[in-house]
């Protein structure tokens, strides 16, 4: 894992797409896509390492190194970010998407923000309990047809607030 330098960013979210089965980019944009349209790439692609920043899994293979995975953060307040996961199918469930996640949560720790947010489909079991298993205490409501998720870090993630205590009472 490392962070993805802007100059290197097309090509790997093309590379990454191009791995995606229908359903796993269903899962990721949270409609069919059957080909990143140019607004949607020139969004994916536009870092600038502060606000817009990624972190990319590559593997070496006989052509060279390729990218197989991207996780990506967006500023969506003055302390949190927006964060989005996506892993090439043949490399789901070893590991990636783990290392992935954990990656973009020390790099936006290490930018100074202090929670992520993420929008999960339910039916999306395998992303759900891969942040659970990395943040036991990421809070999780239904919002419409998504699972909103809200992951405290660093210091403010051990602080118990009674947001935290009424969300734990009222989920049993």
């Amino acid at each position: 894992m490392h962070p993805l330098a802007p100059e290197d960013a097309g090509h790997a979210v093309d590379a990454v797409f191009a791995q995606l089965s229908p359903r796993s980019r269903y899962l990721r944009f949270h409609s069919p896509v059957h080909r990143l349209t140019g607004p949607v790439r020139a969004g994916l692609v536009d870092l600038d390492g502060r606000c817009r920043a990624a972190v990319v899994a590559v593997v070496g293979g006989p052509d060279g190194p390729s990218p197989v995975g991207i996780a990506r953060l967006a500023r969506s307040g003055p302390e949190s970010v927006e964060i989005a996961v996506a892993v090439a199918d043949v490399w789901q469930r070893r590991g990636i998407g783990s290392r992935l996640v954990t990656a973009i949560a020390e790099l936006a720790e290490s930018l100074g923000y202090t929670a992520l947010s993420g929008a999960v489909l339910p039916e999306n079991v395998a992303m759900l309990g891969l942040v659970r298993r990395i943040f036991p205490w990421v809070r999780a409501h239904y919002d419409g047809d998504v699972v909103q998720l809200a992951i405290r870090l660093g210091p403010a993630a051990w602080t118990i607030t009674d947001e935290d205590l009424i969300a734990g009472l009222t989920a049993r």
